[in-house]
This record gives C-alpha cells, structure tokens and sequence, in this order.
C-alpha cells in the first residue's frame, strides 16, 4: 500500500544527515501517521531496525530496571530477543507508545552521549507523562510535533504538484486573482478537506476510494477512540470534566459568541477547576485553544486572558463527524459550509494557523464599542487581524482595528473568505484555501 506523502519525512531525512542528532520524540495526536511515516524512513535508511511498542510488547518496559547505561539496555534487549541484530552506526532503535513507558525517556541522555545507535521515540502523549518525559531527557533530545495532514499534504495527496503550490504562492506575494476556474477549482478541493479533516486513514480511503463512501463512519469511530482514550489517560484529572470539555465543543461553536463558557456544560462550575481539563487536552494535541486578548497590542503572549478562549478541535473533519445527521446531509449534499454559524469556517482556519507553525492562537472581543476579531498574527514590526468570513459581509470591525488610533500596533489587516486575492488599501483579501501559506506570505511579502 502506498504512504501518503507527509513532511515529516523531508524532516526525518534531514535528521539522519545531521552528525549533531540526537534522540527524537516525535509527538502528536494519536492517529495522525506518526507511526507510519516513522517505519517508512526506517526501513528506507537503516540496515536493522528494533520497534518496541510499549503497548504490544509489554515485556520491554523492565528493559531499564538495571540501570540506562547503553549496554545495559542493549544486552537486555538482546535477552528478550536473541534473534534481533542489533549493529553499531546501523541501527535504528524506534521505541513506539512512549507514554506507556516514560523511564526510556531517562535513557535518551545515555543515547545520546554515547552515539553508536539512533533513537526515534512515538506516542499518543495523552495527558500526564509528557512533563515527565520532558524534564528527564532536556537538552538531550529534539522533538517534532506532528498534526494531521494540512492542506498542502492533502493537495499532495490529490496529485498536485510543489511547482502548481508554488504557483498559489506567487499569486499571494503578487496580490494577482486568481482566474474563474483557479479560484472555483481551488474551492472544490478545499471544500472536500473541509469535509475529510486531514487524518491519514480518511484522507487515504477517500483517494484510494474516489468518493466520501465510508469516511464518516471512520470518522465517527476517531472521535469514539479519542473519547476511549481520554478515559484511559486522564489519570490524575477528573475524567467526567475532560470528556465533558471535549464533548461540548461542537456545541459552543454553534452559538453567535463561541467562547468556552463552563457554566453552560455543568451548573455551578468554575473555570478554574476545568483549566486543567483544557491543557490537558491542548497538551494531547486534541484541541487548539483560541485566547481572549486582554489588550490589543504586541506582543501577544504578554496581553492575553487564560481564563476567557474558544475551544477547537485539532482536525476540522472531527468537528464536522461531530456534528448532527441533518447537518452532515446539509454539508455533503448541498456544500453549505457556512452552516453552524461560521464555526466550520472559523475552526479549519485556526487549525490551518497552528499546522503552519503559530503555536497559539488569539482572538478579541468587546461589548463597548462592540469589537470583534476572530485571529490575531504578526509580522516583524506589526499585529495583524485576520478575519474568518463565513459570507461575504461588511466588515466593520477590521475597519475599525486599522483605522482607530488607539491600536498603533496594526497597519493593516487580512480577511480570509470566499473571494479573490486583493488589496483594499487596508487589508489583503484571500480565499480560505490559502491560509497554509499565510506565515510564509507574511515573511516574504514585499
């Protein structure tokens, strides 16, 4: 069967040319391909291989019982499994479901000064024992954190190549529409992301199958594997709290303001007792998490209220699986993204954010005067409101964010749409599709 295309493994293949590696994590959702992509470079680059999957092969974990010098852990390994070729500058030691066995992490600083074997660590990370991994292995380690296939990916896998990418690039930097059929073309193939989300298995039978046929049930059978798991995990944290956050973000999403309100999900709560069910799952990868900025100026992460978010899922397909039957035959029948008041729209651009390397994300709003903006970015000297448009209205508060002499820090803005490249002398226009080349667009422009 042939492997997706992933970034990963441009990643994966620099990693081994470099004689400075060290141990690697990589980390991520469960089912977003982290194990795949791992075996596919293994096998293409090493002469032997020893994948330990601390979940199968639970005989592994007593590996480290007598200690983490290397050849301690090597002849143990070699006890368990005699047959197993284990050769010095050839070999890959890929130790899968990490979080099952957090002592090898302790290991990676004796890999890593002694140098004769690779090390390429993979888990679900769910919940309590990534600090435990992280405090034990610093400065010993790199790590990569791996999504679900963005947009580019997904335009991979359709077949299309980086020179046609590269091309929607230059329209960017160029501020040249699109044509018609570009533009309608482009749409299309968004739209049917949009309804996929980006998880490999569902985007690999829709190109192996040529249509949605089967991709909801798979679908549907994610989002009952991340609610196992969230029970499996969330060791220490109030389970019913976690699976409650997680269960009623769909439900949020679909009001006008689509602020996490916890008094909504149980009478009486606060939200500080549910912060840590958030972080738990933005920690897991699950969710990304949209922050309420207190002031809008820079820099972001000084200006930001932890108690006031928006809560998305990590992978739009997961939010549409979610949502009720009438809404699925509105969405896969009819193409009415713009149903749930905006929240598709809103959901697969900060998803789209944080896949191309922003790792938080922000949001404004006030009553008086009513000002709203649903993303905030910046570039090297400036803050920049991006505003998710579900139709094709006025848009009074990116207006006003430019115009007000009170944010000195904005210059100009962005609004993302169903419309043409364009500039109006106050903000850039883009089509949705075009957010996974956002930051680069905002690094390069002239």
């Amino acid at each position: 069967m042939e492997l997706l295309e992933r970034k990963i493994d441009t990643f994966l293949d620099n990693w081994k040319r470099s004689p400075e590696r060290k141990p690697l994590i990589v980390k991520g959702a469960r089912q977003v391909g982290k194990t795949e992509s791992i075996k596919a470079f293994a096998k293409k680059n090493y002469e032997s291989v020893l994948e330990i999957n601390f979940i199968l092969q639970k005989k592994f974990r007593d590996i480290f019982q007598d200690g983490y010098d290397v050849d301690t852990i090597i002849k143990n390994i070699s006890l368990l499994e005699p047959s197993w070729r284990i050769i010095p500058g050839k070999t890959l030691l890929f130790f899968d479901e990490l979080q099952k066995c957090p002592e090898c992490a302790t290991s990676l600083k004796s890999f890593c000064q002694d140098g004769r074997y690779d090390v390429i660590c993979s888990g679900s990370l769910m919940g309590i024992y990534y600090e435990e991994i992280e405090s034990n292995a610093v400065g010993f380690k790199e790590d990569y954190e791996m999504h679900s296939m963005d947009f580019e990916e997904f335009l991979w896998a359709k077949g299309y190549s980086p020179e046609q990418i590269d091309e929607l690039f230059a329209h960017m930097i160029d501020v040249a529409p699109f044509s018609n059929l570009e533009l309608e073309t482009m749409m299309n193939v968004f739209r049917e992301y949009m309804t996929l989300g980006g998880m490999p298995e569902v985007v690999k039978m829709y190109i192996d199958n040529g249509h949605f046929g089967g991709t909801l049930k798979l679908q549907k059978q994610l989002l009952k594997d991340y609610q196992e798991d969230i029970s499996k995990y969330a060791i220490g944290l109030d389970k019913a709290r976690v699976l409650s956050v997680y269960n009623h973000i769909s439900t949020f999403l679909a009001k006008d303001y689509k602020k996490f309100q916890i008094t909504r999900i149980a009478k009486g709560a606060r939200n500080r007792e549910y912060i840590g069910a958030v972080d738990w799952l933005k920690q897991a990868g699950v969710i990304n998490v949209c922050y309420c900025l207190g002031n809008v100026e820079l820099p972001l992460k000084g200006n930001y209220d932890a108690s006031l978010y928006k809560v998305y899922y990590h992978d739009t397909g997961l939010l549409i699986a979610s949502l009720d039957d009438e809404a699925q035959e509105d969405l896969r029948v009819n193409k009415n993204f713009g149903t749930y008041k905006g929240a598709i729209y809103e959901n697969v651009v900060g998803e789209m954010l944080v896949k191309s390397g922003y790792e938080n994300l922000y949001f404004y709003k006030r009553n008086n005067p009513s000002l709203e903006m649903d993303f905030f970015v910046r570039d090297k000297d400036s803050l920049i409101p991006v505003e998710v448009k579900a139709g094709d209205g006025a848009s009074p508060s990116l207006n006003k964010l430019i115009d007000w002499k009170c944010y000195p820090d904005i210059r100009y803005g962005i609004k993302l749409g169903y419309q043409n490249i364009g500039w109006s002398g106050k903000y850039y226009t883009f089509p949705y599709f075009l957010t996974f080349l956002l930051k680069r667009f905002l690094q390069e422009k002239r």
